[in-house]
C-alpha cells in the first residue's frame, strides 16, 4: 500500500466514538480515531514496510503513528531515528506503541540510559516503556541481574520526583524486572513496599496504576500454575 492509500484507509477506519477515547487518554491533534482491531488487520495486510512506516510517523496523524510502529522493522532503526521519533511523542498511547520499536531494535537498553535522564516526559516515560518491552525482547538477555538491581534502586529512589506518566512507567518497569526470576523479584518487592503508593493522574479513564507486590505475585503465581499443566 502506498502511503496515500494507507491514510485513505485510516480515515475510512475512523470513528468519532474512538476520537473521544483517544482523547479521554491523552490524545491530542490530528487523528482518525481508529480501533486497535482496524489496526491490527491494516499492519496483517501490510506486514513490513520501513518506508511506508516513516512515512506513516511523518504524517503527524496519532492513528498513523500508531501503525507506523507496526509496521516499521526495528532493525533498520538507527539512533538518530529513534531520537528523531521519541521528539514527536506527545501522549503515553504513542509511547507504548514505539517502546516495541525501541526494544527489538537492538539500541534499547542504550536508548534507555540515555532517555531516562531526560526531562520531557514522555521522552523519559518512552525510556521506562523501552525497558519493560526489552524484559522480553532480544535485549533481555543483556539484562544481568546487577543492571536490573540499579535500575530498581534508582526506580525506588527517583519515582516519586518524577513526571506523571513517567511515574506509571517506572512502576511498571519495576514489576517487569521483578518477574525476571526469583532473585529479583524479591528485590523488586522490597524496594515497592518501600516505595509506598505511586500516584498517577489517570485523567478521564477508569485506568489504575497497578500496586506492585501483588502484580508481581500473581504473574509468578499464574506461571507457577501453568508449569504444573
Amino acid at each position: 500500500m502506498t502511503l496515500a492509500q494507507t491514510l485513505a484507509a485510516l480515515k475510512k477506519e475512523g470513528t468519532v466514538q474512538n476520537t473521544k477515547v483517544y482523547g479521554n487518554h491523552g490524545v491530542t491533534g490530528a487523528m482518525y480515531g481508529v480501533s486497535y482491531a482496524a489496526l491490527k488487520k491494516l499492519k496483517k495486510s501490510i506486514g513490513t514496510d520501513h518506508a511506508l512506516a516513516n512515512g506513516l510517523w511523518q504524517s503527524g496523524n496519532h492513528d498513523a503513528r500508531v501503525l507506523a510502529c507496526m509496521v516499521a522493522d526495528p532493525a533498520a532503526m538507527k539512533a538518530k531515528d529513534l531520537d528523531a521519533w521519541v521528539r514527536g511523542i506527545d501522549n503515553y498511547v504513542l509511547c507504548d506503541a514505539f517502546a516495541e520499536v525501541v526494544a527489538r531494535s537492538g539500541l534499547g537498553l542504550r536508548k534507555f540510559e540515555i532517555w531516562k535522564k531526560r526531562k520531557s516526559e514522555y521522552v523519559s516515560t518512552a525510556a521506562w516503556n523501552a525497558l519493560c518491552s526489552a524484559t522480553t525482547y532480544e535485549d533481555g538477555a543483556a539484562i544481568s541481574n546487577d543492571f536490573a538491581v540499579t535500575q530498581l534502586k534508582h526506580i525506588e529512589n527517583e519515582i516519586h520526583h518524577q513526571p506523571n506518566r513517567t511515574r506509571h512507567s517506572m512502576n511498571q518497569a519495576l514489576i517487569c524486572l521483578g518477574v525476571m526470576n526469583p532473585t529479583l523479584a524479591r528485590k523488586a518487592k522490597a524496594a515497592a513496599k518501600r516505595i509506598g503508593t505511586v500516584e498517577v493522574d489517570h485523567g478521564k479513564t477508569s485506568c489504575k496504576t497497578p500496586e506492585a507486590v501483588a502484580y508481581i505475585d500473581k504473574v509468578l503465581d499464574h506461571r507457577a500454575q501453568k508449569a504444573k499443566k
